[in-house]
C-alpha cells in the first residue's frame, strides 16, 4: 500500500517499521578518515531525493547536497536504508566527506540508470570535484620547479594508470578521457 510521504508518519507497513528504520526518520551517522563526524540526512520523497552530508572536526564545520532519484533502481525500493549505508561506506574513506566524486551510484544500483545516481549539487565550501585537477591550496607566490617548464611544442605524456584512476574517480563519466589527459599533463 502507498502512504503519502507527507502523512506525518502515520500509518507505515509493519514490515518496513519492524526490519529496518527508516532514513528519513533516522540519519546515518559516521567518522570520516580524519575523525569527523558526519550525519546523512534524506529529505524530498518525491520525485526528487535530497542527500544532505553534514561534518563536523575539531577545527572546521562543512556541508554538502546531493540529489537523485534512487527509486529508479530497484534494489533501492527493497531497502533505501542500504542505498545509503553504500554511500556512507564510500564517504567514510575520505578526509573530507564532501569530496566525494560528482555523481555516487552505490553498488546495489550499478546496474541502474544513471538516473538512480546521487548527483553533486551544492556544498558550504567550493568544491575541488567541481574544479578542474586538485591544486594543492598553496601560497601564490609559487617556486619555479625546472621539471614543470616544457617547451610550448612538447607533446602530454599518455595518461598513466593513475591519471585514468584519478579520473574515473573525480570526473563525470563523458569527461574522464579528458581529465585524465589534462591530470596526466600536471603530473608530468
Amino acid at each position: 500500500a502507498y502512504h503519502h510521504p507527507c502523512n506525518g508518519g502515520g500509518a507505515v507497513t509493519t514490515a518496513t517499521a519492524e526490519n529496518r528504520k527508516s532514513v528519513w526518520e533516522d540519519p546515518i551517522q559516521f567518522n570520516n578518515k580524519v575523525k569527523d563526524l558526519c550525519t546523512m540526512s534524506v529529505t524530498g520523497q518525491g520525485d526528487v531525493t535530497r542527500l544532505r552530508i553534514s561534518c563536523q572536526g575539531a577545527e572546521r564545520t562543512y556541508w554538502c547536497e546531493y540529489t537523485g532519484k534512487p527509486q529508479m533502481c530497484r534494489a533501492y525500493n527493497n531497502n533505501p536504508r542500504h542505498y545509503f549505508t553504500q554511500i556512507m561506506w564510500e564517504l567514510r574513506k575520505l578526509q573530507n566527506a564532501c569530496q566525494a566524486p560528482k555523481a555516487i551510484k552505490p553498488q546495489m544500483c550499478k546496474r541502474a540508470p544513471d538516473d538512480a545516481q546521487m548527483l553533486f549539487s551544492t556544498s558550504s565550501t567550493p568544491e575541488p570535484t567541481q574544479a578542474k585537477p586538485e591544486t594543492p591550496k598553496a601560497p601564490i607566490v609559487k617556486q619555479a620547479k625546472p621539471a614543470a617548464a616544457k617547451p610550448a611544442g612538447a607533446k602530454p605524456v599518455k595518461p598513466a594508470g593513475n591519471a585514468k584512476k584519478i579520473a574515473q574517480e573525480y570526473c563525470w563519466q563523458s569527461l574522464q578521457g579528458i581529465c585524465s589527459y589534462v591530470i596526466s599533463w600536471f603530473q608530468n
